[in-house]
């Protein structure tokens, strides 16, 4: 099972890039995983959302931690409960991460009701900056309609074309996909330091951990680091921890 899902994840890796060089065919779009309110998202995406990689670096990584620590999960477990434990923490890592986005978004959008009640700049500065900061800090086209609304408060139609940019903002933020195999690796990897507790494990090649405290350590910095909401992170922490549990579970 190990062999044939690092294949099968460096054909999709592949597959990727082809089509979208040769056709200009976003698998992404279509096979990562969407917010459920998203015009992109399908049923099926949180299945092969976890075949995906958004570079080499990406899928490099995650293949490499299934090959260490998967290998001998599969041998002590048997292919077939190992495949099923890979599937179930890949699952429930994207059920995780779109109850999170539901967290995030819903509130969003209740936030975007009561600025559409009364549209001022004052609204829509202090909207843009507590829910999407990278727009209000970085140069670009809301950055630059801010500016211009300040210079001309009274001019007409920037209320509604205020209301259209938080839409735009909020389908934007919808339609950005989850991909990745890394909640089934996370989810490997608690299992590893739940069967292997004390073996050891060479970080970098050079340092000696227990598989247990690196599985702590892991956890630890997910939980972090999802929780510090870095709006330029692009990780999909929760989704990590969500493999970590439903393996818990599972085990």
């Amino acid at each position: 099972v190990v062999k044939n899902l690092l294949i099968i994840n460096g054909l999709f890796y592949l597959a990727t890039i082809s089509f979208q060089s040769a056709f200009g065919i976003d698998l992404d779009n279509i096979l990562g995983l969407h917010y459920f309110q998203s015009d992109l998202f399908s049923p099926y995406q949180f299945v092969t959302y976890m075949f995906l990689h958004a570079n080499f670096s990406h899928i490099l990584m995650n293949m490499f931690a299934l090959w260490m620590f998967g290998y001998l999960l599969e041998n002590v477990w048997g292919s077939k409960r190992f495949l099923t434990y890979y599937v179930v923490t890949g699952i429930g890592a994207a059920l995780v991460q779109t109850f999170v986005n539901w967290l995030d978004i819903s509130s969003i959008q209740t936030a975007a009701q009561a600025y559409s009640a009364n549209p001022t700049l004052d609204g829509f500065v202090l909207f843009v900056r507590q829910h999407y900061p990278q727009y209000y800090e970085a140069e670009g086209t809301v950055k630059t309609f801010i500016t211009q609304w300040s210079l001309a408060k009274q001019g007409p139609g920037f209320a509604s074309q205020s209301l259209e940019y938080v839409s735009q903002l909020i389908k934007l933020q919808m339609d950005v996909p989850t991909i990745g195999a890394s909640g089934a690796v996370y989810g490997i990897l608690l299992a590893f330091g739940m069967m292997f507790p004390n073996m050891l494990v060479y970080v970098y090649f050079l340092f000696p951990i227990k598989a247990k405290w690196i599985v702590i350590l892991y956890g630890a910095l997910e939980l972090f680091s999802g929780f510090s909401n870095n709006p330029n992170d692009n990780v999909a922490h929760f989704a990590h921890l969500g493999g970590m549990v439903f393996g818990f579970f599972l085990i």
